[in-house]
Order: C-alpha cells, then structure tokens, then sequence
C-alpha cells in the first residue's frame, strides 16, 4: 500500500511541476511588460543539454533539462502541503 501512496505522491508533484510551469507561461504571455511579467517567465534551468554517442553500428541521445519558475515551484508546494494536510 504504501508503495502506490509514494508512486500517486511522485507523479502529482511531477504533473504539479509541469502544469505550474505551463500556467506560469501562460499569465506571463498576457502580462504587460513589468515585474509581474518578469517574474512569471523568468526560468531557471537545472540539467545537462543533449549528448549524441554514434558508435559503429547504433548511436544514441542523452539528456536531461529542468525548466523551474516561480509558479511551478509554488504549485509543487501547494501539492506537498495538501499531501501533509491529507495523508500524513
């Protein structure tokens, strides 16, 4: 049981990451030009672009980009204290 409470926990906080961030863009595109503006499209970006390895017979792709901004990180945290608030 608590393995499917962890996996339902790990997938809200990735989808409440991702759609933070959509929202986040979205009110930035209608915001005049400003700090409000700022600071809904600034993002920061935490990763590794991509690395392409060809070898002889196969070649593949590596990479891994976070794109963190303010609404993504406030609605990972809104999602962290609903799951304190219900479940812990």
């Amino acid at each position: 049981m608590k393995g499917r409470e962890l996996t339902f926990i790990i997938v809200a906080l990735l989808l409440g990451a991702i759609l933070g961030g959509f929202v986040g863009e979205l009110i930035g595109s209608f915001l005049p030009e400003g700090a409000a503006k700022t600071l809904f499209t600034k993002s920061v970006s935490i990763g590794f672009e991509t690395t392409r390895v060809q070898l002889y017979s196969f070649s593949f792709t590596v990479g891994l980009m976070f794109k963190i901004n303010f609404m993504s990180v406030l609605v990972v945290l809104l999602v962290i204290i609903y799951f304190r608030w219900w479940y812990i």
